[in-house]
């Protein structure tokens, strides 16, 4: 029988092994190239073009280029090494220096986990033909909430829920946490780039979590709605081209940046 130490002892050395290192780095960088596309996306938006600039609207944009279903099997196996990495650093963690410390991080590598996951199903979704473009996937799930007991004050919390994510990402790129996941000390301009990609990522997840409390304020599903709504939103303001332009190049910003942490990842 495998004792507990001999499992983690071939944990750390799996995630130890190059083969592993290339398969995350695989999904950092496709991670980083899914919101290049959103940023390319929310440009159409500036220039009153129609597109959806949520990873579903992003992916199914890739699946159009000239071997768009190879690489969205090449990304959705990457996205699921990531979601393997995140579930062993959820569930074994790191060496930090208090317990708070240890649990903050289990639960963010938790969270993580299940973005990754989440993007990696829709890849093959989109890659096999499965994954439906009609409707808006946030309507659909907040009209379902609608439906049962106290369902608006479900939608209500989960609105809350997003917006404490977004401003966690915002707090985050401020402080430059997302140092912590670095193997080495990031030079200026990683850190520069990590700080607006998180800021910007924080504030539209905050926009989506308003959205999502309107919706159940007025108790309409249809004004819920993802990313695209949210960059939308933006876009309805005064100088809202000018902010939504601004939008799309810190969104970039984050797309390169996780092609940085795929190179200085800390394991």
């Amino acid at each position: 029988m495998i004792s507990p130490r001999d499992a983690e002892a071939g944990v750390d050395e799996v995630r130890r092994s190059r083969p592993y290192h290339v398969l995350v780095s695989i999904g950092l960088i496709s991670y980083g190239v899914l919101h290049l596309v959103v940023a390319w996306i929310a440009l159409q938006l500036v220039f009153g073009k129609r597109g959806d600039a949520s990873p579903e609207g992003a992916l199914s944009q890739l699946g159009k280029q000239p071997l768009g279903g190879v690489l969205l099997w090449i990304m959705a196996i990457g996205l699921f090494t990531l979601t393997l990495w995140q579930a062993v650093e959820a569930t074994i963690g790191r060496d930090e220096p208090s317990r708070d410390s240890r649990l903050r991080r289990r639960l963010m590598s938790a969270g993580r986990a299940i973005v990754y996951l989440a993007l990696g199903v829709l890849a093959v979704g989109i890659a096999i033909g499965s994954a439906s473009s009609s409707g808006d996937p946030e309507e659909k799930f907040t009209a379902q909430l609608m439906a049962v007991p106290f369902g608006r004050v479900l939608v209500a919390v989960v609105g809350a829920a997003v917006i404490g994510i977004g401003i966690a990402q915002i707090i985050k790129g401020v402080k430059q946490k997302f140092t912590e996941d670095l193997d080495r000390g990031a030079p200026p301009a990683v850190r520069r780039l990590g700080t607006v990609g998180y800021c910007a990522r924080g504030i539209a997840l905050t926009i989506i979590g308003g959205l999502f409390i309107w919706a159940a304020i007025s108790y309409d599903p249809e004004k819920a709605g993802g990313m695209d709504a949210a960059l939308s939103t933006i876009r309805g303001q005064p100088f809202g081209t000018v902010l939504l332009t601004i939008m799309a190049a810190s969104i970039a910003c984050f797309g390169v940046y996780c092609f940085f942490w795929a190179k200085m990842a800390r394991y």
